[in-house]
């Protein structure tokens, strides 16, 4: 009977003692936002104690999730002490009734799973700022510079300004400007918590400057930022428009062309020189060739529109879909076209124009 008794307490130690040592990690919450806004990146940092060594590494899934976007779901473990690791997880709220994720960490020895840890959700509010706002950009942001800008002729009524912005801890992807038809993305650089975007939009040429405001949640308030509408010359400097068809130099060679022909067809049925033919031939010829219609093709989707014909031009947008085009000229391996649809103006690559 002592011996079944002792065995009995011997197994009931070793249970013990197993059960205590098998917990070798532990998750928690070091840091955690109380309110977010609408398509803000918000930062939770997500702290574990480790009490072994015999591991090889953890790794993080996530549950139950609820109109939240998880920015970096890939994002490593670091050491901070000997027993102390951290992850930094950034996320994006969609809407107001949303639940961050419960956090299933991981550790993994030998592609084993050894031990582990599910960290629950907390409830984060919610506030939807600057409802009614035509000048705020939707961008929440610690700090946000506007770096370089710079506004060209676009056409006879528009100009085309592209600027470039760097942000911290912001959502620049979501920038836009209320009441310009025609913007968008031309890159966006994101090593979060750093952005940085190029972005282009179009105005009336007559306007001086476009204001935006973005949220700094850093002071709590809204930051306005001006950018100036200065219309640089260099890109039409020998144009009156960047359609060369519509320019009044080209209409003024066509006319002279059309009335050089009719001179020399009505002196040489006057006089019968074989000269006058011959001129009136070559005058022919010219009218033909300007009145003939340029060629028209298919731009292929995510191709660049640059804004003169080089590598290193400034890119004007990045076409979301095939647009047909009207082949206006070529030069060094870039094609001038102008959009049959959408009329917009700019350069592309050979490789990227098809044909119908």
């Amino acid at each position: 009977m002592k011996k079944i008794l002792t065995l009995i307490i011997l197994f009931n130690i070793f249970l013990c003692t197993n059960l205590f040592a098998a917990k070798n990690l532990y998750v928690s919450y070091k840091k955690i936002p109380t309110t977010v806004y609408k398509n803000q990146r918000f930062e939770v940092i997500v702290k574990a104690l480790v009490t072994t060594r015999n591991f090889d590494y953890l790794s993080t899934t996530f549950s139950n999730n609820k109109n939240i976007n998880v920015i970096n779901p890939n994002s490593k473990w670091e050491k901070v002490s000997d027993d102390v690791y951290e992850n930094r997880y950034y996320f994006k709220a969609k809407q107001s009734n949303f639940r961050i994720p419960d956090f299933n960490v991981k550790l993994v020895n030998n592609n084993t799973t050894i031990d582990v840890s599910t960290l629950g959700a907390v409830s984060i509010n919610y506030s939807d700022i600057a409802k009614g706002d035509t000048r705020f950009s939707d961008i929440i942001a610690d700090e946000l510079v506007l770096k370089a800008y710079k506004t060209k002729q676009y056409n006879n009524k528009e100009a085309l300004t592209i600027i470039d912005i760097d942000a911290v801890n912001s959502n620049l992807e979501d920038f836009k400007l209320d009441g310009i038809s025609e913007q968008g993305i031309s890159n966006l650089k994101d090593s979060y918590p750093n952005q940085n975007l190029i972005y282009y939009f179009v105005t009336p040429v007559h306007n001086k400057k476009e204001v935006f405001t973005y949220y700094n949640s850093k002071t709590r308030s809204f930051t306005e930022v001006v950018i100036p509408l200065i219309l640089q010359n260099e890109l039409v400097s020998t144009q009156t428009d960047l359609n060369p068809n519509d320019s009044s130099f080209e209409k003024y060679k066509k006319i002279a062309a059309v009335m050089a022909f009719i001179l020399f067809a009505l002196l040489f049925v006057w006089k019968r020189k074989k000269i006058l033919l011959i001129i009136a031939v070559i005058f022919f010829i010219i009218s033909v060739i300007y009145i003939i219609p340029n060629a028209k093709g298919i731009v292929k989707k995510d191709s660049y529109i640059y804004i003169l014909p080089t590598k290193n031009s400034t890119i004007f947008f990045k076409l979301s879909d095939d647009q047909k085009v009207e082949k206006l000229e070529n030069k060094n391996g870039f094609i001038k076209v102008l959009g049959i649809d959408n009329k917009f103006i700019g350069w592309v690559k050979e490789e990227n124009f098809g044909k119908n």
